[in-house]
């Protein structure tokens, strides 16, 4: 199944967006209140494609962007930080003429959309978590995602990549030769490889110290929170989200069974029907 067959039904538009003078590529699909997903460190905006026409069929407009320094979106200019990230985000909501935002995110847009709804909490609906990262500083992840990354992006080798893939999956058969090829693209793109050092910036124990997503800034977040953790997340371990779910009042947590980092990718139906459960829930109230 290609991993855009939940697309092939109804109209999306892949654009080009100036969100504040950074050329920014974003998957748009439906109309109705604006659901936007911020992918993980190094991804890009295909890890949402079995998603975003299901959100769209439900009455959402479905965003998925690439952002800054990743996919397609303008190369990484200089060391990239959460605030950075949020400011991006923050830059494409006002290109798209977008006041408020239910923000999903995973991995390190877990983190991202964490931080933006602490900082600006008239513009965030609803607030889901899907494998996020930003609560710790684990030394031997940080040196697994450092190293794996840079072997598949300097390597010519496809195998590294498909093993950097599989890795994040319970079932490793979830790494798509389609979706392989999607990111050995972007990996392999020159402006990439001469930027990666500024996205694993956030693997320097002294840079990811200062960017932690603290009980403090998690405290602030007022925003109706869903959380999505797989039970065998290589990058962190359920206590992570439990601590997620403690920090934030009235959250809400979900533990994925024989599942790795990507609940809206090995389980999309489940993951589609709870989510949106969940915003319909939010936008009723």
């Amino acid at each position: 199944m290609s991993i855009w067959t939940g697309l092939s039904d109804q109209p999306f538009r892949l654009a080009f967006v100036d969100a504040a003078g950074v050329r920014t590529r974003a998957l748009q699909v439906g109309e109705g209140p604006m659901v936007l997903f911020l992918h993980g460190t190094t991804s890009h905006l295909e890890v949402f494609t079995p998603n975003v026409g299901e959100f769209a069929r439900h009455g959402f407009a479905a965003h998925a962007m690439d952002m800054v320094g990743h996919g397609y979106s303008a190369s990484a200019e200089r060391d990239l930080e959460v605030p950075d990230y949020v400011r991006h985000v923050g830059d494409y909501l006002d290109a798209v003429g977008a006041e408020r935002v239910h923000l999903i995110g995973e991995s390190l847009g877990g983190w991202v959309a964490a931080w933006f709804a602490s900082e600006h909490p008239d513009r965030v609906s609803s607030l889901q978590l899907v494998s996020s990262g930003g609560t710790l500083a684990v030394p031997e992840v940080m040196d697994r995602i450092r190293t794996t990354t840079t072997l598949a992006v300097t390597d010519p080798d496809p195998e590294h990549t498909r093993q950097r893939l599989a890795g994040l999956f319970f079932d490793p058969s979830h790494a798509s030769p389609e979706l392989v090829e999607a990111r050995y693209r972007i990996y392999h793109r020159p402006a990439f490889q001469e930027a990666l050092h500024h996205l694993l910036c956030m693997q320097d124990m002294q840079v990811r110290r200062r960017n932690l997503l603290t009980v403090e800034r998690m405290t602030r977040i007022s925003a109706p929170t869903q959380i999505f953790w797989g039970r065998f997340n290589p990058m962190g371990a359920v206590p992570e989200a439990e601590g997620i779910h403690s920090a934030i009042a009235g959250s809400r947590l979900t533990v994925f069974e024989e599942c790795g980092h990507f609940p809206q990718l090995e389980y999309p139906d489940r993951f589609n029907a709870e989510s949106i459960s969940f915003l319909k829930e939010v936008c009723s109230s």
